[in-house]
């Protein structure tokens, strides 16, 4: 959600703040500001809008000094505005702060101050932190920040500054991230790794209740009863070309355009000696009666997508829970139950519950995370990293590629201890994933013709995606990326619930995008396209499933009689083109954008590329802000 920056050491700290806040804009924000010591006094400036307007600002009133705090604003308490907009100030302009997260008990806290007399500017929660800090203050204002936490309910990161220290810079979170970063020059806090580094790539990846206190020439550590302690220094490995454009309109589209190099990497970390291989290997499935997968927004759709390889893979019973409900309910979890977390960023702050629930329960938890050093993959049992490197775009694409490819592999080695699968089948597998890349990347040569239906494609207000068994589960997938940042209504149907409901929603001119992977439900899927046709509706129909070559099947055989799939994809033919098949009929109501083939059990990592170029596009042509749109964060680090 909120971004934050602070810098303290040598150098002029407003350029390094601004420009570690657009590092930040993928995080979501409506305002943004910084503040600065300089002349004995906190000077802050900022601006509802984008950053754009907090430096127009700043070159109406230009400011510099040696230590600063900034931060973008996502807004939960109070409107976007100049007055909530952080840092924010104690009453005095003794202390300044910058904070992520949600103070869950700051009505309380307000009152106990505002009757105290103090009076409030804004109404945020955030401001009840700055205050409340000015009211403990005693001239020590590591002691301050303490006890100032100590009264704090729910989730925080913070920056911190004081006018009586100013060479000092103080972080502290809970249930936020915060990183500390340091480099020859000074050094810095931060959300995200993105913001330094251009500066450094060396971080302390903070834990909750650690306390940081920076200044040019050092950084310490000590917990809330002030025992200092030693943190490792970490070494970030991906360059700073990585969290840059390259040359691409957008990040979204450079990092579509990145998933082969990416699925690579990944199949490479799960499979022979890759990094994941030990934690892969220490996992005795044979303990469990139970998986349960649980995240939020695309990475439940990879879990959705995960639970028909498990199931049809391991015969194991899966369930697939929103992280957001699933820590409200009550789990039927204990000891035989194994708890698979998927996060991108490894901070979604209902992820993060539903594992301290699961861990409290008895299950034992593996996380697939995307971000080392994150709180996910510090307090699961069992961490596998996805190996896509930074991902910049709100929306998710490459990220959410690895994440199934990761589940792929892991219900892969399930199945083959468990000893569902024939010998040898796991090994046909496998290799079918690692063909996956090459598909990928033909797919990704021939984005002009999909580019040419999306143009079509801006003026609906409506579009539906359908399909059948695994095919339903990746056209979740479709839906969200296309409403997510084009703004047009989308929801995605099971095929067979049409007649339950949906079908009611079908007029002249609907889009309807149709999946189709599964050989044995072609006919099934084509009657519901033929469905929504007689009603007006346009069709878009994706996949190549219809040739009936070998899939898994239901009992892990490798045949064609039970095989849902498009085809093993040995010898494949990659010279589909996507082109010839949508342009054959401009007029026809059915129009079809082909796939290579490989097994049912992978083809979503097939057809989700097609269906986030689709969203990219019409996106695109409709001129929207593709990497930001509104009013979504990266991740989702407060409830």
């Amino acid at each position: 959600m909120c971004g934050i920056i602070g810098y303290v050491g040598k150098e002029n700290a407003v350029p390094i703040i601004i420009e570690g806040l657009k590092k930040l804009e993928y995080r979501g924000y409506d305002s943004a500001g910084l503040a600065v010591y300089t002349g004995g006094n906190f000077n802050v400036v900022k601006r509802k809008g984008r950053l754009s307007v907090l430096e127009s600002e700043i070159g109406l009133r230009p400011t510099s000094g040696h230590i600063g705090i900034g931060h973008t604003r996502w807004a939960t308490h109070g409107e976007p505005s100049n007055e909530n907009s952080h840092p924010h100030l104690g009453r005095r302009g003794l202390i300044a702060i910058v904070h992520n997260g949600i103070i869950e008990n700051y009505r309380q806290l307000r009152d106990e101050l505002a009757g105290k007399g103090i009076e409030f500017t804004s109404q945020t929660d955030s401001e009840v932190i700055a205050q409340l800090a000015e009211y403990y203050y005693k001239g020590d204002i590591v002691d301050t920040t303490i006890k100032v936490v100590s009264r704090l309910e729910g989730s925080y990161a913070l920056g911190i500054m004081c006018i009586d220290e100013p060479d000092t810079l103080i972080a502290i979170k809970k249930d936020s991230p915060l990183i500390v970063g340091v480099s020859g020059h000074g050094h810095f806090i931060a959300s995200d790794v993105p913001a330094i580094l251009k500066h450094t790539n060396r971080v302390y990846y903070m834990n909750d209740k650690e306390l940081a206190i920076l200044r040019e020439g050092s950084v310490r550590f000590c917990n809330i009863d002030r025992e200092p302690f030693r943190k490792p220094l970490e070494t970030i490995t991906w360059s700073l070309d990585s969290a840059e454009k390259g040359g691409y309109p957008h990040f979204m589209l450079k990092e579509i355009m990145e998933q082969p190099a990416v699925l690579r990497s990944t199949i490479m970390s799960a499979t022979g000696a890759g990094a994941n291989r030990p934690v892969i290997d220490s996992l005795d499935i044979t303990g469990f009666n139970k998986i349960v997968i649980t995240a939020c927004g695309s990475a439940y759709n990879a879990g959705m997508v995960a639970r028909n390889v498990f199931e049809r893979l391991c015969k194991v019973p899966v369930e697939v829970e929103l992280a957001s409900e699933f820590r409200y309910k009550d789990a039927i979890l204990d000891a035989r139950s194994l708890v698979i977390l998927v996060s991108q960023s490894g901070e979604t702050a209902d992820t993060i519950a539903a594992l301290r629930e699961a861990r409290a329960k008895g299950a034992t938890t593996l996380s697939i995370v995307n971000v080392v050093g994150s709180t996910i993959a510090k307090e699961a049992d069992l961490c596998i990293y996805t190996a896509a490197g930074p991902e910049i775009a709100v929306a998710t694409t490459k990220a959410f590629s690895t994440q199934l490819i990761l589940l792929y592999v892991l219900a892969i080695e399930f199945a083959s201890r468990l000893g569902r699968l024939p010998p040898g089948v796991a090994q046909v597998l496998i290799d079918e994933i690692k063909g996956l890349p090459d598909k990928v990347a033909h797919i990704l040569e021939q984005v002009d013709s999909i580019q040419r239906y999306a143009s079509k494609s801006v003026g609906y207000k409506s579009i539906f995606f359908i399909g059948r068994n695994i095919d339903y589960a990746i056209a979740l997938e479709g839906s969200l990326k296309l409403k997510e940042i084009s703004y047009i209504h989308s929801e995605a149907y099971a095929g067979g619930e049409l007649k339950h409901g949906t079908i009611s929603l079908i007029e002249e001119d609907t889009l309807v995008v149709a999946i189709s992977n599964c050989a044995r439900l072609y006919d099934k899927i084509m009657s519901n396209v033929e469905q929504v046709i007689s009603r007006g509706a346009k069709v878009l129909l994706i996949g190549d499933c219809h040739s009936g070559a070998p899939g898994v099947g239901q009992d892990g055989e490798h045949d064609s009689e039970h095989g849902g799939g498009h085809g093993s994809g040995h010898g494949a033919d990659l010279s589909t083109d996507l082109s010839a098949e949508l342009d054959a009929e401009p007029d026809s109501r059915l129009s079809h954008i082909a796939l290579p083939q490989t097994d049912e059990l992978f083809s979503p990592s097939l057809t989700v590329v097609a269906l986030q170029l689709f969203a990219y596009f019409v996106a695109a042509n409709k001129g929207l802000d593709i990497d930001k749109p509104r009013n979504l964060a990266k991740s989702v680090t407060v409830e």
